[in-house]
């Protein structure tokens, strides 16, 4: 019997079990229920009609939103996958990006909000030929867009990158002058003319923000921003009416409001950033950060 069983791959207690099992046994998994699987379909469909671009974790995690709402049971995300597989709902698989070639061990992530924000500029190209530089700043925890700036041109200038700054700052710790002198808060940010401006600088330490630029040539010290540009250019700007820079100012600010309010995060546990933070019962004060992931200036 340990011969066939080796050669057949089988464990010779499961043959026992199988040998002496009552002729009344029932297997009791439940098989798929096609009528269910139909239901599921039409959920997942009109949540990622507008959303084209979502996976099917994201889709999964936007269904589970909704049934909460109604306490219906939650959904198992290959159960998921399974439905959105057979009705050709699945993205293809994303090509493979070439890896640097300088190591990045560095983490851009903390553990709490308010410990380190980054932030990053980029461009969307309009159908008129038109250009509409954005920029924006990102808590490096909860992931919340604080603050952007938006307009029609070419190029970062330091005044728009100043501005937002103020506004972040009063949008997380209110009409202050300057953040209490015992939070240490850094700003992470590339090398940007608007970012290593002196007056741009000047104006981060007098909110009580520690300016931190990465190293030259390495855009990945900077990657949970440049993560968010591809992020944002693929799931809302690919849908965007992209006809002139007006068109496409108008709307921005409904994006990034969705991106705070509805966009599933991976690193939040599939919660939007609002949604993570509105689920931080009690708020800890902010451990140091022992190790900084960056060259600081």
């Amino acid at each position: 019997m340990k011969t066939v069983c080796n050669l057949l791959g089988l464990a010779r207690s499961h043959i026992h079990e199988l040998k002496n099992r009552s002729p009344s046994w029932v297997d009791g998994r439940r098989q798929p229920e096609p009528e269910q699987d139909e239901k599921l379909v039409l959920e997942i469909r009109e949540q990622i009609a507008d959303l084209p671009s979502y996976g099917y974790r994201r889709a999964c995690a936007l269904v589970n939103r909704q049934r909460s709402k109604t306490a219906r049971p939650r959904v198992n995300h290959k159960r998921v996958y399974r439905v959105m597989a057979a009705n050709v709902l699945l993205l293809p698989k994303a090509p493979k990006r070439p890896s640097s070639s300088r190591r990045h061990e560095g983490v851009v992530s903390v553990p709490g909000s308010d410990q380190r924000w980054c932030s990053d500029g980029f461009e969307i190209k309009c159908d008129s030929g038109q250009t509409v530089t954005t920029t924006f700043t990102k808590d490096c925890c909860d992931r919340e867009i604080m603050a952007y700036r938006a307009w029609e041109g070419k190029g970062l200038p330091g005044e728009p990158v100043r501005e937002m700054l103020i506004e972040a700052v009063e949008k997380r710790f209110g009409a202050v002058e300057s953040i209490p002198p015992d939070h240490k808060l850094e700003f992470l940010s590339d090398n940007g003319g608007a970012y290593i401006a002196a007056d741009t600088r000047k104006i981060a330490r007098s909110l009580g923000l520690t300016p931190i630029n990465t190293p030259v040539c390495s855009p990945q010290s900077n990657g949970m921003a440049e993560s968010f540009v591809n992020t944002f250019k693929r799931d809302y700007v690919s849908k965007m009416d992209l006809t002139d820079a007006r068109t496409v100012l108008a709307q921005l600010q409904a994006a990034f409001e969705h991106f705070n309010e509805v966009h599933p995060h991976s690193s939040l546990k599939m919660k939007s950033p609002r949604e993570f933070r509105q689920n931080q019962t009690v708020k800890q004060r902010p451990e140091p950060i022992k190790q900084p992931a960056l060259h600081c200036d």
